[in-house]
């Protein structure tokens, strides 16, 4: 009973934390404002790339995958 109580605690904390906690404010469309000789026309939250990172994370994946198939084909074939 004791257990069940813990794991139902520890769920209902999981699922209720990220509506309480907030990380930071989002910021201001176009960086807050113009500085002379700046544009205006930048993304809100900024630019940063994430494109390299999807791909190795994707790449890296599939490594571990086709290594975890083999393993597992090897096992069966002995």
């Amino acid at each position: 009973m004791k257990k069940h109580l813990k794991t139902a605690l520890f769920t209902a904390f999981l699922l209720i934390a990220p509506l309480v906690m907030l990380a930071q404010t989002p910021p201001h469309p176009n960086n807050g404002g113009t500085a002379p000789g700046t544009s205006t026309n930048t993304p809100v939250g900024g630019g940063a790339p994430i494109g390299s990172g999807t791909l190795l994370l994707i790449g890296l994946a599939g490594l571990y995958g086709s290594k975890k198939v083999y393993g597992r084909w090897k096992s069966l074939e002995e």
